[in-house]
């Protein structure tokens, strides 16, 4: 049975347990980050800056490293890379407490996500039909989620025995990262009879890709950048409730949750999207966005924010990996890891923005406004992927 007719091949296996292993250290980490800034001096403002800078270093690399992997035809060290670095990053955040050690971290651990998110994707795309893309995704993003409730589990339990030793954490998440990057080595790097010409890259060469993308293409991500200029960090749903009066464990415990639905729904969902249209399981997501982001902004109990976090849970199924898959079947095959990656660049400037902007909001007109505005902007990114036609590519 071939890799296209095999719906989980080998190669999506193990990119899914390397996935896995990566997100159970680094959400083991998520929940306790901004408890653990706040702990040690840093505002609501500097976190949204932090958490912003650190997913613009991440996306502008993946424009970067998407642009080379392509131009070399090489996916498997990018993968490995990126996935170590990420791995060595979890111990050096808890060396020192100063902002700028903090951020270098950070930044360390958002860089290798840049390195291997364009590469990886494109393996999982090779692994696809146009047909199958949905369910691919899916299913990664599935088995990534997973490790997303491992994670913060084990920090739930930890600080149940050992309260506010949060530095910790940090130490003990370096073991599931090793285990990342011990299984990245069964990857194999498949065999490309085309050769793209080698072209001078930088930092910013990923933006040529633009100016030579087609309409269709610019069409969707201009679309998705505009939902991406509103949605701020998730740090800021958690902050919002640790406000409204739950506890820590509390806290952790909704995003274990949120986390548990996002993993159940995503390889179902993806499935689904194959048989009635990316797009419309993409619109239907977004509206849940908006739905949970004006739900919160008055949410004041447990149960409002376990409905909360389950809606946006279903969000998060039918977007992130959905919109991964309509990007790589609008663009050329030998040039997915840079259509990604271009993509993943600008939603992290957006990303940046929106983090900022989110800061502001929260300390210049209260928590509500936040809120508020990001519901009712999704609204109006939702009308215009209605009546956008999305076309795949021929090829």
């Amino acid at each position: 049975m071939t890799s296209k007719t095999k719906l989980i091949t080998r190669t999506v296996w193990i990119l899914s347990l390397v996935s896995l292993f990566t997100d159970t250290a680094s959400e083991m980490l998520y929940p306790v980050m901004p408890i653990y800034l706040k702990s040690i001096g840093f505002s609501i403002v500097l976190i949204g800056i932090l958490e912003g800078l650190a997913e613009a270093v991440a996306g502008l690399s993946k424009g970067y490293f998407g642009s080379l992997s392509d131009s070399m035809q090489r996916r498997v060290p990018f993968v490995q890379l990126g996935y170590s670095l990420s791995a060595l990053s979890k111990p050096i955040l808890s060396f020192f407490v100063f902002p700028v050690w903090v951020f270098f971290a950070r930044t360390l651990d958002r860089l290798g996500k840049g390195i291997r998110t364009g590469a990886r994707d494109a393996i999982l795309s090779s692994e696809a039909t146009k047909a199958t893309k949905g369910s691919i995704f899916g299913f990664h993003r599935s088995m990534d989620t997973i490790g997303a409730v491992i994670g913060p589990s084990f920090a739930l339990l930890y600080l149940n025995f050992f309260p506010e030793h949060y530095q910790q954490l940090f130490y003990i998440a370096f073991v599931p990262g090793v285990m990342a990057i011990c299984a990245s080595l069964f990857l194999k790097e498949k065999k490309t009879a085309a050769r793209i010409p080698k072209a001078t890259h930088n930092f910013f060469s990923f933006l040529n890709y633009w100016k030579q993308c087609n309409s269709n293409y610019k069409k969707v991500v201009l679309g998705l950048l505009a939902f991406a200029l509103f949605n701020s960090s998730d740090v800021f749903l958690l902050l919002k409730a640790k406000q409204s009066g739950l506890s820590d464990s509390m806290v952790i415990g909704i995003y274990i949750f949120y986390n548990l639905v996002y993993a159940i729904v995503a390889f179902p969902i993806g499935l689904l999207a194959d048989k009635i249209g990316l797009k419309n399981i993409l619109i239907f997501g977004l509206l849940l966005f908006s739905l949970v982001y004006l739900g919160i902004a008055f949410a004041n109990s447990t149960i409002v924010y376990l409905i909360l976090f389950l809606l946006y849970g279903i969000y998060a199924a039918a977007t992130e990996g959905i919109s991964k898959a309509i990007i790589s079947n609008i663009s050329n095959p030998t040039e997915t890891a840079t259509a990604i990656g271009t993509f993943a660049a600008f939603q992290s400037i957006c990303a940046l923005m929106a983090s900022l902007i989110a800061g502001i909001l929260w300390f210049e007109f209260g928590i509500p406004v936040t809120f508020i505005v990001t519901g009712i902007a999704t609204l109006f990114v939702i009308f215009y992927f209605i009546f956008m036609d999305i076309k795949t590519s021929p090829k």
